[in-house]
Formats: structure tokens, C-alpha cells, sequence
């Protein structure tokens, strides 16, 4: 039956005939709002421990860390075909030469089929997207840049420390090289409104992205934000689950449907996680609750997209 949203993971099996698994690598960078560059403590929600799979460190080599991980994920699955995931941190944010030297490594491995890298919008220039854009020539390079709110004051409350016009400048320079581009959003953060969220949509859909991840902002120990949190508690819209399901089909109506979604959430693990609660719900399930209300709604992706 056809999704009423526009699947990314449809679209990587149709590139490759097969299932491709990102295989996650941390290649020990830092982020300029983190070492002093821009500001010191990174965002206030982040603690990169709660999506670092246990093969990953900084200590090992790109290569040890691929072949980890094709391990971990051959007891799983049938896969042969595998995209490294630069995940940690702002995984541009090096020396051109530096850079060439962790992706070509990642890329001379022969199960590896191309690089999904996560990085700020501030941390690209042209140099390094020229490189990128050769190496999309040969791989399946995708980009994909943390966005996390089109609303300046959110940015700079979180710690971000860029903005959103540097976000659409980083985004419409790689779009131009004909690299898939990818944008991350979360949801719910402090002091932002139904109608805040939905202008997200509206905002993002201006923008050449090609993939979209979404997730409920999450309290996670050990941040600036759970500090809030423990605070003042009032400060935070925390959604239900329910709530958040029927926010996401709002969200979609609105959104580009040429726009593919790769997540709605994130899970993170349980001992780390504050809150919200909601009840060991997976991230599968939530896809399973979100098409269900689609279906109810008789709604889809896009249905006001542009009135």
C-alpha cells in the first residue's frame, strides 16, 4: 500500500536495489560552539552519548569502526552495502586535507557505498563542498545539516550560536552541487508554540532539502538543558505522545511533499532519559501511529503544501 508520506527509505532501496545500513563512525570532532570558536558548552540539549552505538570512539580508526560495526549489524541483518555515518559532533569542521584523509578512508573500504555526514550549517565553505560535490560524482554522499529551529531566538536560547539564514545559505550552496542535502528539526523546544512548529514546516519547505529528520525534543541527564529542566519545568511543552502523532500530521500537511522524511523520532536510552515518558513506545511504533492517523485524517503529505 502507498505511504501517504514521501519515505526515504523507499528511496535508498530503489537506488540500490537492496538495503544499505548506515554504519556509525566518530572521528573525534569537536564543534566551534564547544572549544571557544563561537561559545563554550555546545547546545543545551546534547549529550552525544544517548545515539553513540557502543562500537564507536574517537580512539579507534575510521576503518576499525566500520568493521565493528558491519559486525554488530551482520547479526541483524542481511546486509551487504553500508553508508558511514559521521555523526558525532560537526563533522566538517577540520582542514580540508583532514577531512579528505577520514572520508576516503571511509570510502576505500569495499562494502562502503558513499557517506552520510551530520554538520552545522556554519562549518561549510565552498572549498569543501567542491570536494564533496567529486566525491557525489563516484558515492552516494548525502549532507546532512542540524537545523533544529527556523526561529533565531530558539538558536540562540539552545546555544547554537548560527542562525537560520546561515542555515538556508549552507543548504542552497549544496543543493547547487547536486549533493543530497538533508536537514534535522527538533521538535518542542523551549518556548516555541503549535504555530512556531508548523511555521518550521512552512519554512523548511521553501528550502532545496531532499531528506527531513524529526524528533520530540528530549531531556537527556547530563545536559545544560536537564539543569533548566530540574529548574523550572513550567518553561517546557513536553509532548505526549497522542499529541505529538496529531502535531506530526499537521505537519505533514503543510510540508513540501517532494520532501522526503527519514525519522519522526528519536529514542533515546532509558537511563539517560528525563522525559517525556512515553511508556518504551518505539520509534517503529510511532511510524505505525502517525500512517494509522494519516489514514483516519484521510490526509497526507503536503495537502496544503503552498495554500
Amino acid at each position: 500500500m502507498e505511504k501517504r508520506y514521501n519515505s526515504a527509505s523507499a528511496h535508498i532501496k530503489s537506488i540500490f536495489a537492496q538495503r544499505v545500513q548506515k554504519v556509525a563512525v566518530d572521528a573525534g570532532f569537536s564543534c566551534p560552539n564547544r572549544d571557544g570558536k563561537k561559545g563554550r558548552g555546545g547546545c543545551t540539549y546534547c549529550n552525544n552519548d544517548t545515539f553513540k552505538p557502543f562500537y564507536t570512539s574517537a580512539k579507534k580508526s575510521v576503518t576499525e569502526q566500520i568493521n565493528e560495526g558491519i559486525t554488530f549489524f551482520a547479526k541483524k541483518y542481511k546486509v551487504i552495502k553500508f553508508l558511514a555515518y559521521f555523526q558525532a559532533f560537526t563533522n566538517t569542521y577540520a582542514s580540508l586535507s583532514e577531512l579528505k584523509k577520514l572520508y576516503e578512508e571511509a570510502l576505500s573500504h569495499p562494502q562502503v557505498v558513499g557517506l552520510v555526514i551530520s554538520t552545522r550549517p556554519d562549518c561549510v565553505d565552498a572549498e569543501k563542498l567542491d570536494y564533496l560535490q567529486k566525491l557525489a560524482e563516484k558515492y552516494y554522499i548525502v549532507i546532512e545539516y542540524g537545523v533544529e529551529s527556523t526561529n533565531d531566538t530558539t538558536l540562540q536560547k539552545i546555544n547554537r550560536l548560527d542562525t537560520f539564514e546561515q542555515a538556508k545559505e549552507a543548504i542552497i550552496m549544496t543543493a547547487k552541487r547536486k549533493i543530497t542535502t538533508g536537514a534535522h528539526l527538533i521538535i518542542g523546544l523551549p518556548g516555541e508554540t503549535k504555530m512556531d512548529i508548523l511555521e518550521h514546516a512552512k519554512r523548511i519547505s521553501n528550502l532545496p532539502i531532499e531528506m527531513l529528520k524529526l524528533h520530540q525534543l528530549q531531556i537527556i541527564k547530563g545536559t545544560k538543558m536537564a539543569r533548566q529542566y530540574a529548574e523550572n519545568p513550567e518553561s517546557f511543552d513536553l509532548f505526549t505522545s497522542e499529541k505529538y502523532i496529531d502535531l506530526m500530521v499537521d505537519f505533514l500537511e503543510l510540508l513540501n511533499p517532494q520532501i522526503m522524511i527519514e525519522r519522526f523520532t528519536s529514542e533515546s536510552p532509558k537511563d539517560m532519559l528525563i522525559a517525556p515518558n512515553w511508556g518504551g513506545l518505539k520509534n517503529f511504533e510511532v511510524v505505525h501511529k502517525i500512517e494509522k492517523r494519516l489514514k483516519e485524517r484521510n490526509t497526507w503529505q503536503g495537502k496544503v503544501y503552498g495554500l
